[in-house]
């Protein structure tokens, strides 16, 4: 399947959480009790975080719109294209991973600028779409500017031929099978996927810096009324030192939704003696209610506003 995710889910070990330092020994301390002003109940036409989800909404609409409309099809930055296969070293995994982050691509052969005919998408749940497909050429070049990183010591791919395929990616929609180009790269059978679907038909929108805490994935039911979503925060509870809860809140429109995770941390006792607080996050959920089922709308991350990879059953 594609995707690369979010460099802070692969970096977990890293994440440093947001909580204080230092906490107080167990027993001495509680859970922050929620409050009419940490956790509002309705919206208030003052509350930022339900006023920069609204605003999402509707940059969101928009996007759809210009898209073509329903059902969109959207893949989250970063799920856009992977390797495929297996490297005869590590060395040449180890090189690739840098290279793919830099997009360090260059064409060893010319490649085919001729657009190619629609190619259908298929998500899981049978519907399907045929969507305008981008040329060999233009795919390598979104792969090369997809790169946010510098290749540095890295030693850049020499592309020697690209084919029209198929691959399983996860969009904003749920899993679905889209067309995309793979590309031969010089010196290895290991092959590199780009979605082929041209970025006219993409609903995009380009990341913000929101506030919030950051949404990494969603999982719920096509026809449920519960969505949860994954975040990364305090390993324990805030029953325990350095710990947290966390609980959310669902902005809709009828193409999407915005949930706005709240955090509860441990409260420590004055009077307790300090203890560290490892920097390590984790992967915690949050399930949320929403007014109609997810069907086909989008979940939005109110940190970067940008739709994020969601598995529906």
């Amino acid at each position: 399947m594609l995707g690369r995710g979010r460099l802070a889910a692969i970096l977990l070990v890293a994440f440093a959480f947001t909580a204080s330092a230092c906490a107080r020994s167990p027993g001495q301390g509680s859970a922050q009790p929620p409050s009419s002003s940490s956790l509002p109940s309705t919206p208030t036409p003052t509350d930022q975080e339900h006023l920069q989800a609204r605003a999402l909404l509707d940059r969101w609409a928009a996007a759809v719109a210009a898209a073509g409309g329903p059902p969109s099809f959207s893949v989250e930055p970063g799920y856009e294209s992977s390797f495929v296969g297996d490297w005869e070293t590590a060395e040449l995994g180890s090189n690739a991973k840098v290279a793919l982050y830099a997009g360090a691509f260059v064409a060893g052969a010319q490649l085919s600028d001729a657009t190619p005919p629609p190619g259908e998408v298929r998500w899981a749940d049978g519907v399907t779409r045929s969507l305008p497909l981008m040329s060999a050429g233009e795919a390598l070049g979104a792969l090369k500017s997809d790169g946010k990183a510098q290749c540095g010591d890295c030693r850049p791919f020499t592309v020697t031929g690209a084919t029209l395929s198929a691959a399983d990616v996860t969009t904003s929609r749920g899993h679905a099978s889209v067309p995309v180009w793979e590309f031969a790269i010089d010196g290895t059978s290991v092959r590199v996927a780009r979605v082929a679907v041209s970025p006219s038909a993409t609903a995009t929108l380009p990341p913000t810096e929101g506030a919030g805490m950051r949404i990494e994935s969603a999982t719920g039911m096509r026809a449920g009324r519960q969505l949860t979503v994954t975040v990364i925060g305090s390993p324990g509870p805030a029953s325990q030192p350095c710990g947290a809860d966390y609980d959310g809140e669902a902005i809709e429109s009828d193409l999407g939704v915005v949930v706005i995770v709240r955090e509860r941390r441990y409260v420590p006792d004055p009077n307790a003696s300090l203890i560290a607080c490892a920097a390590v996050g984790a992967f915690r959920k949050v399930t949320v209610q929403l007014a109609e089922p997810i069907g086909d709308r989008a979940v939005l991350d109110p940190q970067e506003g940008v739709p994020v990879a969601v598995t529906l059953g």
